[in-house]
């Protein structure tokens, strides 16, 4: 393993853009859907409805829009939708921060300069060296379409030895829901799934025309039903800290506490590291991972 290794550059595997305009309307039918009339102190008007959730015009009632101005914002029309609107319509709609923020990405896009999205993501020497003097912490450094970009020696004796990886297939998602040594590894492998999920979901709203990220969802979809079923939720969200539960092949059970900081000079990248409570089981794990080192890898099985 070495943390200085890159990450590639995929332009070779990139596909079509997401639809900006399919990815607002199918949002907000989603959101809509997960609503009863009666979650929002609305009459449900007899029994049989014909459409899941909120009708369009109870939520154009609640968030005080014309059915119309609605329906076109729900076809995928965000042009000139005003942010009070959208504030509105999140409001209506029970959104939590992270689905409030997706949506105003959705319907109100930033200016996307195609260089920064062709250009290969760089970790910056000083995160690298930090990295490894953090001797005794699993870290890690990931950056946009969950892409694995710098990891330190008892990251790789927890989560495998990435630079055994493939560089194109450094990536959470890949990882997670394409080799089954992942499936192993997290005991709740449908949670993990749900996180990159939601990450990916939330920087497709920032970044609808990354031919790249719409390459890595569409080569998932052909490839994991549970992608695809997780996918079509729509659902968003960040996660920045809890616990993590893992059963590693060489030392068994272990239960982390991780924390997600997000870089703040516009590389889009997260410092994620792991530790355990002091005096647990899972700390006396983790030195004896630092222990065996590089040999803890070997264990580790691969694809």
């Amino acid at each position: 393993m070495d943390s200085r290794d890159e990450q590639p550059d995929t332009t070779a595997t990139t596909g079509r853009a997401l639809d900006r305009r399919a990815e607002l309307s199918e949002f907000l039918r989603s959101r809509r859907a997960r609503l009863k009339p009666e979650d929002v102190g609305l009459s449900g008007f007899g029994r049989h409805r014909r459409v899941p959730g909120l009708r369009r015009e109870e939520l154009a009632q609640l968030a005080g829009v014309s059915v119309a101005y609605y329906t076109r914002l729900e076809q995928g029309n965000g042009r000139n939708v005003s942010a009070e609107v959208l504030d509105a319509i999140a409001r209506a709609l029970r959104l939590t921060d992270a689905e409030h923020a997706h949506l105003t990405h959705l319907a109100k896009p930033k200016a996307l300069k195609k260089k920064q999205v062709a250009r290969q993501q760089q970790v910056r020497p000083a995160l690298r060296q930090l990295l490894e003097t953090m001797e005794s912490v699993p870290a890690y450094v990931v950056g946009r379409r969950s892409e694995i970009l710098a990891w330190n020696r008892m990251a790789a004796a927890l989560f495998g030895d990435w630079g055994e990886v493939p560089p194109a297939e450094r990536n959470w998602a890949r990882l997670v829901f394409l080799r089954p040594e992942y499936r192993e590894l997290f005991v709740d492998w449908e949670q993990k799934a749900i996180d990159i999920v939601c990450a990916l979901r939330m920087d497709a709203g920032c970044h609808p025309d990354d031919p790249k990220l719409s390459a890595l969802v569409g080569e998932l979809s052909v490839k994991s039903e549970e992608f695809r079923r997780l996918w079509a939720t729509h659902d968003v969200k960040e996660k920045s800290h809890g616990v993590k539960h893992l059963h590693h092949p060489l030392v068994g059970d272990l239960a982390l506490n991780f924390e997600s900081f997000r870089l703040t000079d516009g590389s889009e990248q997260s410092l994620v590291t792991y530790h355990a409570e002091p005096g647990s089981p899972t700390a006396e794990s983790l030195r004896l991972l630092a222990s065996w080192g590089t040999d803890a890898t070997r264990v580790v099985p691969s694809a």
